[in-house]
């Protein structure tokens, strides 16, 4: 029998009232909006202000369209697109290969705020790739050797036993190789939308919409 909460979740509620959002406010270029943003959010207590959710459709075996949804890491940002790392064989990197429209969500509840990115994904130049891979904590390379992300696993034990071999096979490297399936996307933006909580539910949505000029136009939308 399921264990009833003494609070039911339909009653969990509370009052958005830290901020507004008005058109005048708001920088020209949504970029520059969103390094705003960011910048507040790194300085507020928000645990990894550069959490998003990375959300993609792929097909299931059916052929029928499969949306997915996971938590990464955003790592760079820029008028060239956002970026993260990953295995190039993960459930989203296939997806992406498929159909390379995706959305990013960034959920800053403690400041009331989220940010809606949606746009195409392309591959991050090996170049870039190879920079940023170096530039992560050894044992961070070290797990993007041991892990082929997304496939079963027969147990915990033999993850850590992969991590040990590699850790093993490059202990005499000072410069650990990229591996060929560990890489990097960069999402081109078509459309970011600013939402900040409001009380009595009427929250502010404003939206970026790129042009064909590739100019931005700002619309407000009905909560």
């Amino acid at each position: 029998m399921v264990k009833v909460p003494q609070v039911p979740v339909s009653e969990l509620r509370i009052s958005y009232d830290l901020g507004v959002l008005h058109q005048e406010m708001m920088a020209a270029d949504p970029i520059e909006q969103f390094g705003h943003w960011f910048e507040h959010a790194r300085d507020s207590p928000i645990l990894e202000p550069n959490a998003m959710v990375v959300s993609t459709v792929g097909l299931d075996q059916e052929g029928n369209a499969r949306p997915g949804s996971r938590t990464v890491l955003l790592k760079d940002f820029s008028d060239s697109g956002f970026s993260f790392y990953t295995n190039l064989g993960s459930v989203k990197s296939s997806d992406l290969v498929t159909n390379p429209n995706v959305t990013l969500l960034f959920p800053w509840y403690e400041l009331h705020r989220q940010v809606i990115i949606s746009g195409s994904a392309q591959l991050v130049p090996r170049a870039m790739v190879e920079e940023y891979f170096h530039s992560r904590p050894r044992q961070s390379q070290l797990g993007a050797w041991s892990s082929e992300q997304s496939a079963v696993l027969e147990s915990r034990q033999a993850l850590d036993s992969s991590f040990a071999q590699y850790e093993q096979r490059f202990a005499d490297l000072e410069l650990i190789p990229v591996p060929d399936f560990w890489g990097g996307w960069q999402v081109l933006p078509h459309r970011i939308e600013f939402w900040q909580g409001r009380e009595s539910r009427l929250h502010d949505r404003l939206v970026y919409v790129l042009q064909e000029d590739a100019s931005w136009n700002i619309e407000r939308l009905s909560p």
